[in-house]
């Protein structure tokens, strides 16, 4: 094979996997949680883009389903979309929710996701040191506790439908507050950086459903305070709201009406928040 036709089959094989809807990777730190990509396609010819993590739900469903939701926005704002899989069972329980509290017997899921940051970030040759962040009911979990632990790494979140909040309270430890996050997490809460960071707190205003979200004593995530911050997911973000705004945290509350826990029906809010937090962004880097 001539040196011109082995370019050509790498050029072909990066522009089919590597490039747009790629395929699906192996995390090379720790292979049992995987991800997959939109990349545009400006990118293969050394366009520096911006990058949003798009966390998926319990169902696991949304996993594809954003990268694919979120790829013409990606393209036309010059934006790379995220998407891990974090599976269910991954210690071999069946446990179903163990992204969503960041930490799970010895799994730090935020290091988790920033790994996979580091490694797409060294292999398009983009400075990722900072991301934008979207999760949907347990990825809504997972984005605002990760908002917790690394302001520091957001240039945007939106926060949508979490079934349970941690709230920034010194008094509770986690989950339900942030007490003994140095001894959990070796992290010291910092207001001074979350309050950099704009977000959007969205959910449906007849969202309105409770068999999920109460935490029964004797349950997994089951702990004193579990039930504080309200009935339902509209409460429970409300009350995540005012204790954000109460930190010095810019947030935008979109309260949808009529809309029950349909990820796909916030979807068009979430484009409207990142495209204004883009356009933001790049005025100020001018």
């Amino acid at each position: 094979m001539t040196t011109i036709a082995k370019k050509s089959v790498a050029d072909r094989s990066r522009a089919t996997y590597d490039l747009g809807a790629t395929a699906i990777f192996a995390s090379k730190s720790d292979p049992r949680f995987h991800y997959c990509l939109y990349v545009p396609p400006a990118v293969g010819e050394g366009a520096k883009v911006d990058l949003m993590v798009a966390i998926h739900g319990t169902g696991r469903t949304s996993f594809l389903g954003f990268r694919d939701a979120f790829s013409e926005f990606g393209r036309w704002n010059g934006c790379a979309v995220l998407c891990p899989l974090f599976p269910i069972g991954v210690l071999g329980d069946d446990a179903r929710s163990g992204y969503k509290y960041i930490l799970e017997g010895n799994i730090r899921y935020d290091r988790v996701l920033l790994a996979m940051v580091e490694e797409v970030s060294a292999k398009y040759s983009q400075d990722w040191s900072r991301i934008a962040m979207f999760g949907f009911s347990g990825g809504g979990h997972f984005t605002h506790r990760f908002a917790i632990l690394h302001p520091d790494r957001l240039w945007a979140a939106s926060i949508g439908a979490p079934g349970s909040v941690t709230l920034l309270d010194p008094t509770r430890d986690w989950w339900v507050g942030i007490r003994d996050l140095p001894e959990k997490f070796g992290i010291t809460f910092d207001a001074t950086a979350l309050a950099k960071v704009p977000f959007q707190m969205i959910v449906g205003d007849a969202d309105l459903e409770t068999w999920e979200i109460t935490h029964v004593q004797g349950s997994a995530h089951w702990m004193p305070g579990a039930n504080d911050a309200g009935r339902t997911r509209p409460e429970r973000l409300m009350a995540l709201c005012r204790s954000f705004e109460a930190a010095g945290a810019r947030v935008r509350f979109d309260l949808l009406p009529g809309v029950s826990h349909e990820r796909d029906a916030v979807l068009d809010s979430v484009k409207d928040f990142l495209a204004q937090q883009l356009k933001e962004r790049r005025n100020a880097s001018r």
